[in-house]
């Protein structure tokens, strides 16, 4: 059978069900890399954990619904000819008299063994999960769940012990039986004096988990924020405390946009901002930071080798995409290297965290090239927008965007679309103009053909911009190359200069 042209060849698909208090999910990945790419992602809410806390039992009803999920993911597994599965369990089945029964059924059904996670174990998941997928993380991670709520410290990405606590949306609502009070009630006495709280002060809160995800997007809505991409998306910790404050008083019908949170997830809000308000003025962080990646992406990077953990998810997804859609990957990275010599002769000062936006940005550069001439910029740019990239702030995606549509449709900004311009500082819209106006160059000397740019440098040499083509390819230049050496030039002060001999 021929491999699809559009998928990377790992070998066979991996996957992992996660059987949750609330949801029993599977997502089935291409490979085991360091940026895993979800082929296939189902959940079903089963409510598994609803009557935990007061009866010790899962409920008969959610164990049949779930049971029936099990049947359906397995198949599915066969249907995708999946080569690993794992199968994890978390709070409900952990806490649950009947949990043991129902985990000896779902091992039939699945074929494997269910791992079920302790608390510790979960809460070490959840933030390795964010460690894959936020750059540099340092703050507190909480992973809210059905069942329960986990809190580990992350210390410049290295993991600290964490611990469980039994307030997830689904346990709170059974524990208070419905009633909001009683919840703040129990919320409250369950942080009394936790001293890991404290170590959250001044940093990021990485919110994981279903039901903050929901609350984020109601707030994103409600705000018009211009990129529905969750993952990375911020929250400043004075509005996340008004926000989750405002949630937890009304009736969610009420809320303004409401209808952007599923039905089955709105019972539970107000359970996810009670704990969120009260984590935010006890930790008091910088801001919240949501994280799409959690338990089962944890798992996935505690099973890869020391090598491939310190690699860039970023660049990893981006070299991928640079395959999957460029005239010639081996292009987009000697593009790497073409602009690292332009940058260090520019006199432009560059982070380190930039210098690795730029080098994705020259990984993506040509992934739209098969769209209209007319739309390669838009298309570009809403591909790299909304892609599923992680390690990457929602500023960094914009400066990606930005700086492949200007390679495409040239410096003027007028066909730009002013909300993703929102993202972006004027930093970052000034840098993205310079890289668009030198990927320019470098596109129309190569004609996107690798071999050329080693060969063409440009770099700024004694006080001009100089473009340097020889031997061969000296018949590569010509009057439209140099009037993009002149645009780059002006961007950045310096006179233009193209050498040929």
């Amino acid at each position: 059978m021929s491999k699809a042209q559009g998928r990377i060849d790992h070998g066979p698909p991996i996957a992992v069900i996660d059987i949750g208090s609330n949801s029993v999910r599977l997502v089935v990945y291409e490979g085991l890399t360091r940026s895993p790419t979800p082929i296939f992602n189902e959940k079903t809410l089963c409510g598994l954990g609803r009557e935990v806390q007061t009866t010790g039992l899962l409920a008969p009803d959610a164990i049949e619904k779930a049971l029936g999920a099990l049947k359906r993911y397995r198949a599915l597994c066969r249907t995708l000819k999946v080569g690993r599965l794992w199968v994890m369990a978390t709070a409900a089945c952990r806490d649950a008299r009947n949990g043991g029964a129902f985990i000896k059924q779902a091992e039939r059904i699945c074929g494997t063994e269910v791992v079920v996670l302790t608390g510790r174990r979960e809460a070490e998941l959840a933030a390795l999960g964010v460690v894959s997928g936020i750059h540099h993380p340092d703050g507190l991670v909480g992973d809210l769940g059905g069942g329960s709520l986990e809190l580990t410290e992350i210390k410049r990405a290295r993991v600290m012990r964490g611990i469980s606590l039994p307030l997830g949306g689904l346990a709170l609502q059974d524990l208070s039986q419905r009633s909001i009070k009683q919840a703040e009630k129990i919320v409250r006495e369950s942080f009394d004096d936790l001293p890991l709280l404290a170590s959250g002060a001044g940093r990021p809160f990485y919110a994981v988990g279903g039901t903050w995800r929901a609350l984020a997007r109601l707030h994103m809505w409600q705000h018009g924020y211009p990129l529905h991409v969750m993952h990375g998306y911020v929250i400043p910790a004075k509005e996340a405390l008004e926000f989750s404050r405002l949630v937890r008083r009304v009736d969610p019908q009420t809320l303004s946009q409401i209808e952007v949170v599923s039905d089955a997830r709105r019972p539970l809000l107000a359970y996810a901002a009670l704990v969120l308000e009260h984590l935010v003025r006890l930790v008091k962080p910088s801001e919240v930071v949501m994280s799409a990646l959690g338990v089962r992406e944890g798992l996935l990077y505690s099973l890869l080798n020391e090598k491939e953990r310190k690699k860039d998810a970023l660049i990893a997804a981006a070299s991928e995409l640079n395959v999957l859609r460029s005239r010639s990957p081996k292009h987009g990275e000697e593009l790497i290297a073409w602009t690292d010599r332009f940058m260090a002769s520019s006199g432009l000062d560059e982070t380190a965290d930039e210098k690795r936006l730029r080098h994705a940005a020259c990984l993506l550069a040509d992934i739209g090239w098969r769209a209209h001439p007319d739309y390669r910029g838009e298309q570009s740019l809403s591909i790299i927008a909304h892609a599923g990239f992680v390690n990457i702030d929602h500023p960094g995606r914009a400066f990606i965007a930005l700086t492949v549509f200007f390679r495409h449709v040239g410096l003027v900004d007028d066909e730009l679309s002013p909300r993703l311009r929102e993202l972006a500082s004027t930093r970052v819209l000034d840098r993205a103009r310079i890289l668009g106006a030198a990927l320019r160059v470098a596109y129309l000397v190569s004609a996107s053909m690798p071999g050329v740019l080693p060969k063409t440098p440009m770099a700024v040499e004694r006080g001009k911009l100089v473009l340097r083509l020889s031997g061969k390819f000296a018949p590569l230049g010509g009057e439209r190359v140099f009037n993009r050496v002149k645009q780059l030039a002006r961007l950045i002060g310096r006179e233009p200069k193209l050498t040929v001999n």
